[in-house]
């Protein structure tokens, strides 16, 4: 498909720069397509009521790390600034990241994170060789250090990577490090916050647990990659970035006992979506699933996994409008992003959520 059938305007203060405060304040747009009405206004503190005893809503688990670096490359005498977004870890000392500006690193550079100083790495300095450079811009970094003491060394000198449309118009404070964070974070490795699971409260919590709502969690470590703009005109010409994830077999075999009992999956995200459809591949249906994923979602993919997304808005041209697109109908998400931005509706990560039930494929 045309990238271009993807493109919608949006109004620059549409985008939200902090979130609801509390969470779960959030407006939600209830997307029924074909339905009537096809488009109702409701919150995110509505959702317990929108779904039924039985339903099982399900989360994405990974945790940000403050994955953008900037640092040092030094050749010789001769030295410059580097940014670099870790975006795939590649081993226990080795992470791939996309670096700026890219052309002034070449193979067997030793680059600089942090403060420069002749210390420890865990009181601000972080060295690391180039190991392998692609056109991409993407380059292999290799640290000096490796497993908890490298993350412990990420964690000090890093920053919390914020979205490029929020980072344009200001910077990153202490209010972000528990802002992109959702409730369920536990496994490090994303830098990206999941951001539909940004609504979750301990008060939501409660009442989808007094509806009889089940909740299950799976792992995806979401890349930089979810920011990249798409650069082709075709769809089909477009490579996504691998991520890496894990739906476990306990999980895979609950859910597949929700759909056996007549009862509704509900993706908590496009993150927590593309992993369960990508242990969802095979013939047999769901399954456990640990690997690395680049899973592309456009319209005409057949939905395996889920039977409801709850999602924010998104990008236009972005994959994943292309992904609520292929879930929802092209056309109806063109209508529900046009009355969400007249509407007032907050976009982006930390903005306002939607929630999407499938096109009639029948």
């Amino acid at each position: 498909m045309r990238v271009d059938d993807f493109d919608f305007e949006l109004p620059p203060e549409r985008i939200a720069l902090r979130p609801a405060r509390p969470r779960d304040a959030a407006r939600m747009l209830v997307v029924r397509p074909g339905g009537q009405p096809e488009l109702s206004d409701a919150g995110v503190s509505d959702l317990a009521a929108l779904l039924e005893p039985g339903d099982a809503l399900v989360f994405n688990d990974t945790k940000v790390i403050p994955a953008q670096l900037e640092g040092r490359r030094t050749r010789g005498e001769v030295t410059a600034r580097i940014g670099a977004t870790l975006h795939l870890r590649a081993g226990d000392d080795r992470w791939w990241a996309f670096v700026r500006p890219a052309k002034k690193l070449v193979v067997g550079d030793r680059v600089n994170f942090g403060d420069g100083a002749n210390n420890a790495c865990l009181l601000g300095s972080l060295d690391a060789t180039v190991a392998e450079k692609r056109d991409s811009g993407e380059v292999l970094l290799v640290f000096d250090l490796a497993g908890p003491d490298l993350d412990a060394a990420i964690a000090a000198v890093g920053h919390i990577p914020l979205p490029p449309y929020i980072a344009a118009k200001r910077g990153e404070d202490a209010a972000d490090r528990a802002d992109y964070q959702t409730i369920f974070a536990d496994k490090d490795g994303a830098v990206a916050a999941p951001t539909a699971g940004l609504h979750f409260t301990p008060d939501l919590l409660a009442s989808l647990d007094a509806r009889g709502i089940e909740r299950h969690l799976v792992t995806l470590h979401v890349g930089a990659g979810t920011f990249l703009p798409v650069k082709v005109d075709d769809t089909a010409d477009h490579k996504m970035h691998a991520e890496r994830g894990e739906v476990s077999a306990e999980t895979a075999e609950a859910l597949r006992q929700v759909r056996a009992r007549g009862n509704k999956v509900v993706a908590v995200g496009t993150t927590s979506l593309r992993i369960l459809e990508s242990a969802a591949a095979g013939e047999g249906g769901l399954e456990a699933f640990c690997g690395e994923t680049s899973i592309f979602i456009t319209p005409g993919y057949r939905f395996r996994a889920i039977d409801a997304l709850m999602t924010n808005f998104h990008l236009p041209r972005s994959t994943l409008f292309m992904l609520v697109s292929a879930f929802a109908g092209l056309e109806t998400m063109h209508r529900t992003y046009a009355h969400a931005i007249a509407g007032g509706y907050r976009f982006y990560s930390y903005g306002d959520a939607s929630l999407l039930f499938p096109k009639d494929v029948s």
